[in-house]
C-alpha cells in the first residue's frame, strides 16, 4: 500500500470549529462517494487537539515550531496507484474534490506527498 499524506491548515478567517465540522461533515462524504473510483483504499481524518497550552509546551520543547497543522489525512492505495493513467471519471473526482478543498483548507500552506509506512512498534 502507499499512502498520501495532506497536512491541512484552514482558510484564512475560519475557525477551527468551522473547520472541523466542515472537513467531516462535508467533505468526508464527498471523498467516500469517490473513493471506489479514486482507488481510495482507506480514509483517516487526524484532528489536531484544539489545546493551545500544549501546542505551545510542543513547541517550546523544539526551541519554537511552526504552529501545527489543524489536522491530516490520510488516504492509502494499492502499490500501483501512481502508475496507473487517470480515467475521465478519476479525473472528475480530483477535481471535485480540489474544488471543494479550496471551501476550507489554505491549499497553498498546506504540503501533500505520498509515503509509505514502515511500523516501529
Amino acid at each position: 500500500m502507499i499512502k498520501l499524506v495532506y497536512c491541512l491548515r484552514r482558510k484564512p478567517g475560519m475557525t477551527w470549529d468551522e473547520f472541523s465540522t466542515y472537513w467531516r461533515e462535508v467533505h468526508a462524504p464527498l471523498v467516500a462517494e469517490r473513493a471506489e473510483v479514486l482507488g481510495i483504499r482507506k480514509y483517516v481524518q487526524v484532528r489536531t487537539a484544539d489545546n493551545a497550552a500544549v501546542h505551545a509546551a510542543m513547541q517550546a520543547r523544539n526551541g519554537g515550531s511552526p504552529d501545527p497543522f489543524d489536522g491530516v489525512a490520510e488516504l492509502w492505495f494499492d502499490d500501483d496507484a501512481l502508475s496507473r493513467a487517470p480515467t475521465p471519471e478519476s479525473a472528475e473526482a480530483s477535481q471535485e474534490l480540489l474544488d471543494d478543498e479550496a471551501n476550507f483548507i489554505d491549499l497553498p500552506r498546506s504540503p501533500i506527498w505520498f509515503a509509505q509506512e514502515w511500523q516501529v512498534v
